[in-house]
């Protein structure tokens, strides 16, 4: 298992720039998730940065075929409402909009959320214009869903992380969820939810299944799992991504 960050400055000014995330799942019609790919690698990366935003990795969910999922970050609510503004508002959206909502079924499954330990972004992990050979790796999303007044950076510090740590599970990025008002109801997000997500990135879908059973097998993860339940507002839910031939987050 590998950690996707770098320590170059460059990804040190995009993390502290990323104060406001958002994760992005849109359902998308049968068999147009590639359609949808082709077209955001080349037209939705390098336009969304250009106008404020920083594309944080693109994925396929494999265990939805009709699943296209993505990371997007702000520096702060009143640069997204700015950012999304001109983006939205501007010559390459006009242009594409209409094809790109022609994959889709629903775009509205967004979280926003705040960073409590960020990914670093660093663009020049990001493959070149036109580059079509998948990126490496699986990117591994575990979504929480808290109880209400649950404080989520308490609760994986003292009872998740030391479990996970046990079985060997390095964590690269956690973040709670942002309850600020949306500043771009244009786009619409899930409200009066409480959730707390945490990622790690793998080699492979075997590396992920390695790690996935050294966990079952923790006696300390299993007793977390336990006292975890009573702080939760529903079931788990682990997304297993694999990013994008573009996705500047990869292993």
């Amino acid at each position: 298992m590998h950690n996707a960050v770098t320590s170059s400055a460059r990804a040190v000014r995009r993390r502290d720039q990323c104060q406001v995330v958002e994760l992005r799942r849109y359902a998308l019609h049968p068999g147009q998730r590639d359609t949808l790919i082709d077209l955001f690698d080349r037209e939705f990366v390098e336009t969304q940065e250009a106008v404020g935003m920083s594309v944080l990795g693109q994925f396929r969910d494999l265990d939805d075929p009709d699943s296209f999922v993505w990371m997007r970050g702000f520096a702060c609510m009143e640069t997204r409402k700015d950012a999304l503004e001109s983006f939205y508002g501007g010559p390459v959206w006009r242009q594409h909009a209409r094809t790109a909502n022609a994959t889709m079924i629903s775009s509205d499954n967004v979280l926003l959320l705040r960073p409590l330990s960020p990914l670093e972004h660093d663009p020049s992990r990001r493959a070149g214009l036109g580059s079509t050979e998948g990126a490496r790796g699986l990117l591994a999303v575990t979504i929480l869903p808290l109880a209400q007044g649950t404080a989520a950076p308490g609760l994986f510090r003292e009872l998740i992380e030391p479990a996970l740590r046990d079985a060997g599970l390095r964590v690269f990025a956690t973040y709670a969820t942002e309850h600020s008002e949306n500043t771009f109801p244009a786009l619409p997000v899930r409200e009066g939810e409480n959730f707390f997500i945490w990622m790690s990135l793998f080699e492979d879908e075997a590396d992920h299944a390695r790690s996935a059973r050294a966990l079952e097998r923790s006696s300390v993860w299993r007793a977390a799992s336990e006292t975890l339940a009573a702080h939760l507002a529903g079931d788990e839910e682990i997304l297993r991504l694999h990013p994008t031939a573009r996705s500047a987050l990869h292993a």
